[in-house]
């Protein structure tokens, strides 16, 4: 059991390899290939979650080089959780792009196994030079998927998409080498005690580095200024890959979470709190041009894209506020949306096939063969992602609220994320009464969805219904993580494995909640 924590990184890594020589092989194989590596991720995954929510951070030294002088991977609540929604959601995507999408062109599959790899290694890597390797896989790989299949539009999205990200790598780099030469570690435990000790004289040089990294992170998270590529690029994708891409952001999220978490967090001295003020300016920012986006959207992928920066948004302002009861209602937001915008991704697809040369775009076409089924998937996904009651979009927003009540900054957060809702409303609205009713004097076409696309893509948009039926162990679960997450101290003892406590009077974390009452 003491391997389990390397297997997300090599159970893809050696099916990409893999799947590179096979290149030449028939398509069925490599199929067969990728998707019983799929499969397996899952479980694996699973047993991770299980021993996270034990309360037992998993620590895989590589080598068997002792931390902070070896690669490690780390393994908590957070990091299991991020896993599991990986392994789920790629087998969904995959399953998706095998009705299709893997015929455009060679090394789909290949590529789709090193994305994994890139996504499920950032959230695992325990320092930040490694961080930024897994970030380069995660770039190179999205950057050849979302090229797949070619095109006018996905060339022009994915030119701007590198161009950003190759910078974004670069002023990562220079974070990382200013934190190096003032400390001398890159080791995300170290750094964090080393951070406390910083002296006034040092602090205004750390705080910068903390803020290129910060830049950095924002633009994988897609967080103002530098959002502008995820629109373009997310809807030129095609849609198992658009749907993958829903997890990408969250990769940008973590690294905020988790890097200025450790190093930045209250117990870090003369620079605790350093970055509050910037993720609430910025993560204001974000929303408030999302909503904009959102009402001039001409395709429904390009809706849905911005909705995704919406919930970007949504996410960084809780962590602006650093709360472990608003964060618990953040990270159940972070796992509803993500599935629910995969979904309508995948819908998006769905619906457009059957409108003939106007795809998806918000215009009159010919009827849909299945307005019926698929005006009912459609109003599961868009009843969900504007927080509309009984969905789980409703239930995570609720906690947001509850937990921001006494925040000074809680009315102007409040009137954001109403807004965000009732413009989602209006234009998701707008675009069903146009997809579903306003057709012209054209025959619908007779062909109908393929039974595994639709399959899947209910399956993705269930998750939110789910998501409210076993609301409370979801609940307890995302609760634990927030309190795991507010303890840092435990974490920098198992990385470092020295014994040391960083708040000695801090409170024990309660007992294992998934799956019912401590």
């Amino acid at each position: 059991m003491q391997h389990w924590p390397v297997l997300p990184v090599l159970l893809p890594l050696f099916t990409g390899a893999l799947l590179i020589f096979m290149a030449r092989a028939e398509l069925n194989t490599q199929r067969w290939v990728s998707v019983i590596s799929a499969l397996l991720g899952v479980p694996v995954s699973v047993v991770l979650l299980w021993q996270a929510q034990a309360d037992t951070i998993s620590v895989y030294n590589m080598g068997n080089w002792p931390a902070p002088f070896g690669i490690v991977l780390v393994i908590d609540r957070l990091s299991a959780l991020l896993l599991t929604m990986t392994a789920v959601l790629g087998l969904l995507a995959l399953l998706f792009g095998m009705r299709g999408d893997d015929r455009f062109g060679r090394n789909y599959h290949a590529l789709f196994h090193f994305l994994l790899l890139g996504v499920q290694g950032a959230f695992m890597t325990g320092d930040l030079f490694n961080l930024f390797v897994f970030f380069e896989v995660l770039l190179i790989a999205s950057y050849a998927l979302l090229m797949h299949g070619a095109g006018p539009e996905r060339t022009r999205a994915s030119f701007h998409y590198v161009i950003l990200n190759v910078a974004g790598s670069a002023i990562f780099l220079i974070g990382i080498g200013t934190l190096y030469g003032m400390l001398g570690t890159l080791n995300l435990a170290d750094l964090a005690l080393r951070v406390s000790e910083v002296g006034p004289e040092d602090a205004p040089i750390i705080r910068a580095a903390g803020l290129i990294m910060l830049m950095a992170f924002g633009l994988k998270a897609a967080m103002l200024p530098m959002y502008f590529w995820l629109p373009a690029a997310y809807s030129a994708a095609s849609p198992s890959v658009a749907a993958l891409f829903a997890i990408m952001t969250k990769v940008g999220l973590y690294a905020i979470l988790r890097v200025h978490g450790l190093l930045f967090g209250d117990h870090a001295g003369a620079l605790a709190g350093s970055m509050q003020i910037w993720l609430w300016i910025l993560s204001i920012g974000t929303l408030t041009l999302a909503i904009i986006g959102l009402v001039a959207a001409r395709t429904l992928k390009r809706a849905v894209s911005y909705l995704v920066v919406i919930s970007v948004g949504t996410v960084l302002t809780t962590l602006a506020i650093n709360d472990p009861n608003v964060l618990s209602g953040a990270l159940y937001y972070l796992i509803h949306s993500t599935f629910v915008v995969a979904g309508l991704y995948l819908l998006a697809e769905l619906i457009g096939a059957q409108r003939g040369t106007t795809r998806d775009y918000l215009t009159p076409a010919q009827p849909l063969a299945q307005p019926n089924t698929l005006g009912i998937m459609y109003f599961i996904g868009a009843t969900a992602i504007i927080g509309l009651p009984p969905l789980s979009g409703f239930m995570s927003k609720v906690l947001i609220f509850r937990g921001t009540v006494t925040h000074p900054l809680a009315p102007l957060l409040w009137t954001l994320l109403l807004l965000a809702g009732l413009i989602a409303l209006i234009t998701l609205v707008r675009a069903g009464s146009t997809l579903f009713w306003r057709t012209n004097r054209q025959p619908p076409t007779p062909r109908k969805a393929d039974p595994v696309k639709f399959g899947v893509t209910l399956v993705t948009l269930l998750f939110s219904p789910a998501l409210a039926i076993w609301a409370e162990p979801v609940i307890q679960f995302t609760e634990s993580v927030a309190l795991q997450l507010n303890a840092p101290w435990q974490y920098i003892d198992a990385v470092l494995g020295s014994g040391l406590n960083l708040a000695v009077d801090a409170p024990a974390l309660p007992p294992p909640l998934l799956g019912g009452q401590p």
